[in-house]
């Protein structure tokens, strides 16, 4: 794990090691200032993820990098894996109790942020420390290699930087009357042991429980939603990244290659290049290549969500194709 200004060529480049030598001299003062008053309050666990923007960063994250690595999540609300890498950060981020903040960063509203870290597709995972930034993961990953990731971004902050987190008081979002509870829908439960299972990593035991929905009720919305989800998610787990591309390159008129091209570019955000993608293997295609291309390019509609509007393009330019 590298800062985004240091060589990774394995020569030191020796700005960087001055900007980083003089965050940890500011991080060392902030520390310093905080003990000389009393230290920092503790905060409740719902204070370890914020929502920021562009006119915040500064306080929220930069300033705050001087106490405790501060990950960003750049999300979009279209954006499906967000939706499920979002609530696994969330939940991480109160697990480890204070030992990072998870910063949430709308891309539609904040696109110069988006730019300055040169974000390509979303979800895409960045950390602050002591002011510099880290890459850190792109695209749908699994929470075992997430939590190895946010392992050494704290190692990293503890070694170089001296950042032991900030105090969490447990107890606090647990004062005040609790706020009356929703009445379970006859498929709470089955879509919450899928939620269980997506986070757990068993891909197949959420596949499993979104098919125990639908086998009730066929059209039912989440149900639907989350099974397209799961199934893209177990399809790509395992695949590597550059061999699939490499082969999608080479054999453009293999049509399996270009299918887990597709898958890929989904689960890296981005969607248009997966639509295009399968819309053009349909096009140069016939008989049972054709159906396959098309259909799995139907599954991607239900991952997005009909109602997306790059959906409509995208069937559109199916319907041209096709017609």
């Amino acid at each position: 794990m590298q800062p985004r200004n240091m060589s990774m060529s394995g020569v030191v480049d020796l700005a960087a090691v001055k900007a980083a030598g003089e965050a940890k001299a500011k991080a060392e003062q902030v520390r310093a200032e905080a003990a000389r008053t009393g230290g920092p309050a503790a905060v409740p666990p719902s204070a370890l993820v914020i929502d920021v923007d562009e006119a915040g960063f500064e306080r929220d994250v930069i300033q705050r990098s001087a106490e405790v690595p501060v990950v960003l999540d750049f999300w979009a609300e279209w954006c499906e894996p967000c939706k499920q890498l979002g609530p696994l950060l969330e939940r991480l981020a109160v697990e480890y109790n204070g030992r990072f903040l998870l910063a949430k960063i709308d891309v539609d509203a904040n696109q110069m942020l988006m730019q300055q870290f040169g974000i390509q597709g979303i979800p895409a995972v960045f950390a602050v420390v002591a002011g510099q930034a880290l890459p850190l993961f792109q695209g749908a990953v699994p929470e075992a290699q997430i939590r190895e990731t946010l392992d050494q971004l704290i190692m990293v902050g503890e070694e170089r930087f001296g950042l032991t987190g900030i105090a969490v008081d447990a107890d606090a979002d647990t004062e005040g009357a609790a706020a009356p509870a929703r009445p379970a829908g006859p498929y709470d439960a089955l879509l919450e042991a899928a939620m269980s299972a997506l986070d757990a990593g068993d891909l197949a035991g959420a596949v499993q429980a979104y098919k125990n929905v639908l086998a009730d009720d066929p059209a039912h919305p989440e149900a639907k939603l989350g099974l397209a989800q799961a199934e893209l998610l177990a399809r790509v787990q395992g695949l590597d990244p550059a061999a699939v591309r490499k082969n999608a390159a080479d054999a453009p008129a293999d049509v399996a290659a270009q299918i887990a091209a597709a898958d890929l570019d989904l689960v890296g955000g981005h969607v248009q290049d997966a639509f295009g993608r399968l819309v053009e293997t349909v096009r140069r295609t016939a008989g049972e290549d054709r159906d396959a291309a098309r259909l799995r390019l139907l599954e991607l509609f239900e991952v997005i969500g009909v109602d997306d509007p790059r959906v409509t393009t995208a069937r559109q330019a199916l319907a041209r194709v096709l017609f």
